[in-house]
């Protein structure tokens, strides 16, 4: 199974890209993986929250699989322990899903179409946090599942 990290928006900012590269390399000694930043549409800053968040829906549906099962970070999501991801990230590899996307969406969200798309909604937290921020926090997440897999010493109950 390939771990795929989408976000919209634009590359890694300095404060996270070095926390993030990290992460991501300790990932790929469990399960393949990488990022692709979709930029955001041309005049954005013309469009209304409605207008982009269909522009970024249409890269995003247009980018995906049919096979593909998708992870939409939505603040409306389900919340899961660190535990929980451990357990939904193996259950989708028992599944012999071929590629596990985790997409962050725009400044304004998703797009309703992508929901829908969505296979799982997942809320980091109740908290507002910034899309760079959230980078990171995914990927440190996703790095401790793959310890919790393997009850390796990172995670400490």
């Amino acid at each position: 199974m390939k771990l795929q990290l989408w976000s919209i928006g634009k590359d890694h900012e300095a404060y996270v890209k070095t926390g993030v590269d990290d992460f991501t390399k300790r990932i790929s000694r469990y399960y393949p993986v990488d990022w692709m930043i979709l930029p955001p549409p041309r005049n954005a800053g013309a469009l209304s929250h409605t207008e982009l968040k269909k522009k970024e829906g249409d890269m995003v549906l247009e980018a995906l699989s049919k096979e593909d099962y998708l992870v939409a970070l939505d603040e409306r999501g389900r919340q899961m322990s660190s535990e929980g991801l451990a357990q939904f990230i193996q259950t989708r590899a028992n599944d012999s899903v071929r590629n596990l996307i985790f997409l962050i969406g725009g400044a304004f969200g998703l797009d309703e179409r992508v929901l829908q798309r969505a296979n799982h909604k997942w809320s980091l937290s109740q908290l507002t946090l910034p899309h760079q921020l959230v980078r990171l926090v995914l990927a440190e997440q996703l790095y401790r599942a793959c310890t919790i897999q393997r009850n390796e010493k990172y995670h400490h109950i």
